[in-house]
């Protein structure tokens, strides 16, 4: 059915063909998750109600925003996109996440829980200001509802005076089981009658702030959905509305439906490493046995950020902020004013959404919080809104802040037991896969003291992370064949720099690698630093810009952060 139409035409199936559909949508979404990696359980889970919401509304007319984002698979299949669909998240192919660059039926890029209901409103609004008539939709999950922008969008709908759809999408899960008040008020609403639903009903938390609510209804029943979603239809024509609806995580294929969590995002990769998160996950669960101030805090990402073991382990010291990054910071910072010693890992991409926490909460206090920031850098496939790539940047402008980037897993590990008696704000910067070994048994770690990882007289590679210092090991060598002798200097401290080392280097020429933008980076520093030496600098960072979906050799390769790159600039004149 795909196959013969790009876009189908919805309106004319029976219900008969629209069942098809959804299987075939459903084959389509696993085969290519299967092959290109993606998020597999959560778009499992949509495909009739989204099949629904085609069916009943006109889009692109009509405008709907996905919130995070990565449930749009099946909209992307019934928009024009099944031809391209085997590009998904492929360097130069289909986004994960919509994109409003990619189709006309995308209104807005979304990729970070929250932000679809204040995206709602505000085009609502604008539709208003310029007489236009179109309906618009935000879906929404239950996971993202514990952001606090959510209530910040609730807070404005009677303000904005403009009529939107909300859908509930109800599966019980974020990333992890979804926790928090408003889940449990959520899981009294759906597990009550309908007739006791209807009598509650104007006693529901969002009649206060002005939508007619209804539900709660099976979100995968097809048949329910088209026939629900035409009464909303029409009453969005007086009032904003929130639809509440239940869906399974994973539904039609039994692994995700019993495995939701594990299956919400699937890797193409083959290849098994040694995960940072392994290391955090065991590291802090050891020393948390010896240490009864440690607390570790995450915002729904247990499991992602290696932290299930731990919260099994010590389930009174372990804290699930929900998503609420900013939330979960503050928690951090009043847990270190008692004497607690509290590590919340998180992902470098959701940290920034915390970042005046992170200024004003833990940093201009000084407190003993440790940040363990996992999928730094750039992390692939899922693009601009998940790449890591300026954590170095806006934390090195933070004072009180020491931010550390170990060059493999074992010194990794050596950084969080050094932590432990470290009782200043501390972030520690890593990518998911560890893949190199750069360490001694005896090598110790301390604060603030860089490594020269390899002697060398005509130049000096600055390189900080172990992607950096693979990249700077491999160029050096392949430079010491051509008679250039390069050292390597792990600069596993962005923040405070090492300037003994830095004062002591009798190379004129300098390079830094670092997985970061270069605008506010780690060669920023080293610029700033070297500015009235007469030392010659070269930086290998990203370019001011957003760097989109695809491989990590692939995009690190096409920004110039590649061996062949660094090797050809030692072997120029340059530094000759």
């Amino acid at each position: 059915m795909l196959e013969k139409q790009e876009i189908p035409q919805l309106k004319s199936m029976s219900k008969g063909e629209l069942h098809s559909l959804c299987d075939e949508l459903r084959g389509r979404i696993i085969d290519t998750v299967m092959n290109n990696g993606g998020h597999l359980a959560s778009n499992l889970g949509m495909v009739e109600l989204t099949v629904a919401l085609h069916y009943v509304f006109d889009f692109p007319s009509d405008k709907i925003i996905f919130d995070v984002g990565h449930q749009c698979y099946s909209h992307k299949l019934l928009s024009g996109r099944a031809s391209k669909f085997n590009t998904l998240r492929k360097f130069g192919g289909l986004s994960g996440f919509p994109k409003r660059e990619e189709s006309e039926y995308d209104c807005y890029n979304t990729g970070h829980a929250g932000t679809s209901i204040s995206a709602a409103l505000g085009i609502a609004k604008a539709r208003d200001i310029k007489d236009e008539n179109f309906n618009v939709i935000a879906v929404i999950g239950d996971g993202s509802f514990s952001n606090g922008l959510v209530y910040e969008a609730f807070n404005g709908v009677s303000e904005m005076n403009t009529n939107i759809l909300i859908i509930l999408n109800d599966n019980r899960m974020s990333i992890s089981p979804t926790v928090g008040t408003m889940h449990e008020y959520l899981e009294k609403l759906s597990s009550e009658s309908e007739l006791s639903a209807k009598k509650r009903r104007h006693e529901t938390i969002f009649e206060r702030f002005g939508l007619s609510y209804d539900g709660v209804y099976d979100g995968n029943d097809l048949d329910c959905m088209i026939e629900k979603l035409k009464e909303v239809k029409e009453k969005l024509k007086t009032r904003p509305v929130i639809l509440h609806v239940l869906t399974k995580k994973g539904k039609g294929y039994s692994y995700c439906e019993e495995n939701p969590q594990e299956t919400h995002g699937i890797s193409a990769s083959k290849q098994h490493h040694k995960e940072y998160s392994e290391v955090l996950g065991s590291t802090l669960t050891a020393l948390a046995q010896k240490d009864k101030r440690i607390i570790a805090v995450t915002a729904a990402m247990t499991p992602s950020v290696g932290l299930s073991e731990f919260f099994k382990k010590y389930p009174e010291r372990s804290i699930d902020a929900g998503i609420c990054e900013g939330h979960a910071a503050v928690v951090c910072a009043a847990l270190a004013t008692q004497g607690m010693k509290p590590y919340y890992a998180v992902y470098s991409t959701f940290l920034q959404r915390a970042f005046d926490e992170v200024l004003v909460d833990i940093c201009s206090q000084n407190l003993p919080v440790t940040m363990c920031i996992d999928r730094a850098g750039i992390s692939g496939t899922d693009g601009e809104t998940h790449q890591g790539a300026f954590d170095l940047s806006y934390l090195s402008l933070v004072p009180n802040l020491t931010v550390a980037v170990p060059k493999d897993v074992a010194e990794f590990k050596k950084m969080l037991e050094a932590s432990v008696g470290f009782n200043y704000p501390l972030a520690i910067r890593y990518p998911k896969d560890g893949l190199c070994n750069f360490s001694s048994e005896d090598e110790k770690c301390i604060f603030g003291k860089w490594e020269v990882l390899r002697e060398g007289k005509d130049a000096a590679i600055l390189a900080c992370g172990e992607r950096m210092i693979s990249l700077a090991m491999k160029s050096a060598e392949a430079a010491s064949h051509k008679g250039v002798e390069v050292s390597v200097i792990n600069a596993r401290f962005v923040k405070p720099l090492d300037t003994q080392l830095l004062t002591s280097l009798e190379q004129k020429n300098i390079v830094t690698l670092e997985d970061n933008a270069l605008i506010g980076g780690f060669g920023s520093s080293i610029d700033s630093f070297f500015s009235r030496s007469g030392k010659i600098i070269k930086n290998f960072a990203y370019p001011d810009i957003f760097i989109p979906h695809g491989g990590i050799a692939e995009l690190t390769a096409e920004y110039g952060i590649s061996v062949e790159s660094v090797i050809n600039y030692l072997l120029s004149d340059a530094i000759r």
